[in-house]
């Protein structure tokens, strides 16, 4: 199968840019079109059972917060050789969610994404690449870290 549109799922960990480096082979080798993607969790949190959160946190991310993920995307981008390729800083409820939702909405065919391959406990908390991997409309690439 030769995948026509592949999103990079970069969290700007020490070895994003290794990740996005896999992304770009690949998207070469298929001739496909390589997205970028980060995602900006949510901060809005709702309680139960009648506790409140004081004090109010503001709606967050501000434009700051985007801006500084939109610029530290682009540096990835470029060093990555792939300045043009599209980059979305989105706001969602969960890491997950993002990913997810931008790969149904945008045709993605293959996510690339990095995991620690985590084992017990962590395994059962799980990850943001295994949820990735639970939920995708597509393939789903996890490289090591």
């Amino acid at each position: 199968m030769a995948y026509q549109h592949i999103l990079f799922a970069a969290d700007f960990s020490d070895e994003a840019l290794r990740i996005g480096e896999r992304a770009k082979e690949i998207a070469s080798q298929c001739g496909a079109r390589l997205s970028f993607i980060h995602v900006i969790e949510d901060m809005n949190i709702s309680l139960c059972g009648g506790y409140e959160l004081l004090p109010v946190l503001p709606d967050v991310p501000d434009e700051t917060l985007l801006q500084a993920a939109q610029q530290a995307l682009g540096k990835i981008a470029n060093r990555l050789e792939m300045e043009n390729a599209t980059q979305w800083v989105v706001s969602a409820p969960s890491t997950r969610e993002g990913i997810l939702e931008a790969a149904r909405n945008h045709s993605v065919d293959l996510i690339v994404v990095g995991s620690h391959g985590r084992h017990g406990l962590a395994l059962l908390l799980g990850s943001t690449a295994n949820a990735v991997l639970h939920g995708a409309p597509c393939d789903v690439l996890a490289i090591r870290i």
